[in-house]
């Protein structure tokens, strides 16, 4: 086919919907340095109609003769009569909308979303968003994907292994369907491998008609149409293990993208969506080599989990940029739309679009509504750290995740003076060394070239009669990580040093010469004994000599950070961090071709391993809903580390901690929230009209508190639901603040009993206009309920919020299911309840593996 193979990267709890997209997928940081969402520029362009009823996932009733499709238990029953009527019911108002502007719609969202995308001029969006009934009217977007066994890191295998508690390794996630939205999947890999579908209802998955069909943990069915034969893709495709594979394509092809590089068909031609998919719910004992070399048995977090892929994300033709990648919102709400529709437990959304500005983002609302709908969604915090407020996803309805560090393959760099630093190499093998003598790339120039380019290593820049025979220092920065390697090869050096020059991760790749990537901590000592000494030599080993273990788990430097400037900060992101620096899992390969598999770093990586956790804890508690998952996972955290090994507690990289599956079945007390709650926060905010009482953004029942504004004292109030008996006993520590819990003890009789209490902030030496941070903890014997607390103290009272005042410009919507935004509101029946910078563009070999810088 002359493809390239790259390694790269519901809403409207009725009408919340403001649109939702694809974020920049990244480079291996699956990369540094992504590019925000861009509008599809053209006199006749493409856009997304949404319009004001409830979609079917949050439907409540009040359309004549349609009954209500929103459950009351938060679990969709996609397949039911009630459904597929009122889906019919949407279709047709969505036709008569678009005839009457004289426009043919393409994709129809009914389940997520109440919308459609069609093609039209400027003057026929304008009428579309003048037209009774229709919501808003947004140009579709494009984005870009978000690039030891962490298993076992994790505490998943082995003799007493959480894997053993749920039943072994067949019951780890049994009866769960996690649906990746990303890049689509590479059916051969072993990850992905199961029977044949036979055509008999029962406990596997099995075909009836052209539907797969699954009855799933919490007693409702998976139902997902096969593809038919397409681009490098079969039926006989699908198996008991991969479940479900659709892509969407009408939005990058409105675009003129040619898919040329890409396949047009559910089949990866990035190798993100594959990395993701193994990651969170891949077979277990899958043997992986890269580049020859075997690296062992490899396992997703949840092995006995389903897959279903919907692929929206292509690459473009050039392996080393991701400009020419493409992620068009309508293919990504088509994407969410399909994934809710067909019935998974689980989604996680590898993707990133920069800092966040809003917690009602697109995306953020279609998420909305699939969290109502009963989904866990697992989001990518972004790699565009260490800088502060970096972070996308702002949301509390879905988990953004932060990346960190977990034991990866190192070597070691030795110099005559003593010098010895280690850091990440797969290229120098075990028990192999190179000695050479060793010059920093900035100080051998080629002729004609920029000193600040060679020092980077671009392709050409270097001198080669002065780097033959050398090892050569590069810095970490600009290009693709193993382009500088091969920068290096083509001026005749025979070895690299990679060093970074800020904090950031140090990452395994496969080089073209043999290489040590190492710490920025290192740099000013190597380069005094390189630029200072005549005749410097260097060694690198193909193992840490250096006697000191790596500390981890360290928050990636990449790892985007809060505090979140969206919507007055009341909301502290990342939530949690979990493995994402250096990830084996499962790539792409041409049909009929052999598996592959890669190395990746990036949020893209840390999110899947949050979602297949989640699809274990859903294993066993199949009608957990999604705010009790999170709130396990947050109370049970752990903190991270720094470079020395001390505790790293900044709640803005690390969220409440490193996850630690170890205990999350266990946690104590939960912060459950949902719909009716998450609808009086965004009330609360002004950002929506839903007729509800507002409350503070703080006062949300979340497992954390954040306050972006306290000029005066404040309390907040929460609510927790027990998962034992006993006495809890609080404690609380936040610098520069007064903060007072009442009650200070909370006693259960039993599991299921829920109580409130209330934390009061006052400022006292904390200063102004500056984040403080600490820790709210409830003790109770040996079981430890831990939340992250953020608070900035202000100078001036910040602007009281607005309640119900709803966006500017915008109409009455119907958020809560089957009541208009302009009538009294009843709540009663809502449970109470991808290449640096970011998560990486659905990539390329070069920029996942190698990642920008």
């Amino acid at each position: 086919m002359g493809r390239t193979l790259r390694s790269a990267a519901v809403i409207a709890l009725a009408g919340l919907f403001t649109a939702a997209g694809v974020t920049s997928a990244q480079a291996a940081v699956v990369g540094e340095g992504v590019t925000p969402p861009t509008p599809i520029e053209s006199a006749t362009g493409r856009y997304i109609v949404v319009l004001d009823e409830a979609p079917v996932a949050t439907y409540d009733g009040g359309e004549a003769g349609l009954r209500a499709t929103k459950s009351d238990d938060a679990r969709l029953d996609t397949g039911s009569d009630a459904v597929r009527e009122y889906s019919e019911f949407l279709e047709k108002r969505q036709q008569d909308v678009a005839a009457e502007a004289g426009v043919d719609a393409d994709y129809s969202y009914t389940l997520a979303v109440n919308g459609f995308s069609a093609a039209m001029d400027p003057n026929q969006a304008a009428k579309l968003a003048a037209t009774k009934g229709v919501q808003k009217v947004v140009p579709d977007e494009i984005r870009h994907p978000a690039a030891v066994p962490s298993t076992e890191f994790l505490g998943l295998e082995g003799d007493g292994g959480v894997w053993q508690k749920v039943g072994g390794i067949d019951a780890a996630g049994e009866g769960i369907v996690v649906g990746v939205v990303d890049t689509g999947i590479a059916p051969e890999n072993p990850s992905f491998a199961g029977d044949p579908l036979g055509t008999t209802p029962g406990d596997e998955p099995y075909l009836d008609g052209n539907d797969v069909v699954y009855r799933k943990a919490d007693g409702t069915d998976f139902r997902s149409p096969r593809v038919a034969t397409g681009d490098g893709w079969s039926v006989d495709d699908y198996s008991t293990k991969l479940v479900g594979a659709r892509y969407f394509d009408q939005g990058a092809a409105a675009t003129g993208f040619t898919f040329e590089a890409d396949y047009r068909s559910p089949r990866d031609g990035d190798a993100h969506g594959s990395h993701t998919a193994s990651t969170a719910a891949g077979n277990n004992g899958v043997e992986a080599s890269v580049e020859g070399i075997d690296f062992g048995a490899i396992s997703g977090v949840a092995p006995a989990a389903k897959v279903a892929a919907y692929k929206a994300c292509y690459s473009g033709p050039d392996p080393l940029v991701t400009t020419d990648d493409i992620c068009a919102l309508s293919d990504l709400l088509g994407a969410i739309n399909a994934a809710v529709a067909d019935g998974v437990d689980v989604i996680n959304y590898s993707i990133g679009g920069g800092a966040a500005t809003t917690t009602l983002a697109l995306e953020d609302a279609a998420f909305f509504n699939a969290a109502a709908a009963g989904i866990f969604v697992s989001v990518s915090a972004g790699n565009s750290g260490p800088d502060a407020s970096t972070a996308d996803h702002a949301s509390p309805w879905y988990t953004t995740v932060a990346a960190s560090t977990i034991p990866t393959y190192e070597g070691t760099v030795k110099l005559p003076n003593g010098f010895q630093a280690a850091g990440a190499s797969v290229s120098v093998r075990a028990g192999e060394d190179v000695t050479a003598p060793v010059v920093y790339a900035g100080d051998i120039a080629a002729s004609g070239a920029d000193p600040a380019n060679a020092a980077l290593c671009l392709l050409g820049s270097l001198d080669a009669a002065k780097a033959a025979g050398k090892i050569v220092v590069c810095d970490r920065g600009q290009n693709a990580r193993i382009e500088k390697s091969q920068a290096v090869k083509e001026a005749g050096g025979v070895g690299m040093i990679l060093v970074n020059v800020t904090p950031a991760s140090v990452d395994n790749d496969f080089h073209a010469v043999p290489t040590v990537h190492i710490d920025a901590r290192y740099r000013d000592d190597l380069l005094a004994y390189v630029q200072g000494t005549p005749d410097a030599t260097a060694t690198l080993i193909g193992e840490n000599v250096t006697g000191v273990e790596t500390p981890t788990p360290q928050v990636a430097g990449f790892s985007s950070r809060g505090p979140m400037l969206a919507d007055g900060s009341d909301v502290l992101k990342p939530d949690i961090s979990a493995p994402g620096v250096a990830i084996l899992a499962a790539a792409a390969n041409a049909e009929g071709a052999a598996p592959t598999f890669e190395f990746l770093s990036g949020t893209s990586m840390s999110s899947p391993h949050i979602a297949g956790l989640a699809a274990l804890y859903l294993g066993e508690r199949p009608l957990a809903t999604p705010a009790e998952v999170k709130s396990a996972m947050m109370t049970t955290a752990y903190d991270t580390v720094d470079v020395d090994g001390a505790p790293a507690q900044d709640p803005f990289a690390q969220g409440a901690g490193h996850v630690d599956p170890t205990k999350y079945f266990d946690p104590g007390l939960l912060y459950l929230n949902g719909p009716a709650d998450w609808a009086a926060f965004l009330q609360g905010k002004g950002l929506e009209d839903f007729g509800v009482e507002p409350i503070d953004g703080s006062d949300l029942n979340l497992a954390s508190i954040s306050i972006g504004s306290l000029a005066k004292p404040q309390t907040v109030t929460r609510t927790v639901t027990s998962t034992q008996a006993g006495t809890f006993a609080a404690s609380i520590d936040v610098p520069g603040l007064d903060a007072t819990v009442e009650p200070s003890t909370l006693t259960f009789g039993a599991a299921g009993e829920t109580q409130d209490f209330t934390v009061t902030f006052s400022r006292t030496t904390a200063a102004a206009e500056e984040w403080t941070t600490g820790f709210l903890t409830w003790t109770s014997g040996d079981t430890q309920v831990r939340s992250p607390i953020a608070v900035r103290p202000t100078t001036a009272e910040a602007p009281a919020e607005v309640s119900g005042a709803g966006l500017s410009g915008s109409t009455p919507v119907e958020i809560l299911p089957g009541v208009s935004g302009d009538l009294p509101l009843t709540v009663s029946g809502l449970a109470a309840e991808t290449r640096a910078g970011r998560p990486r563009q659905p990539g390329r070999r070069a920029l996942r593996q190698s990642g920008l810088g």
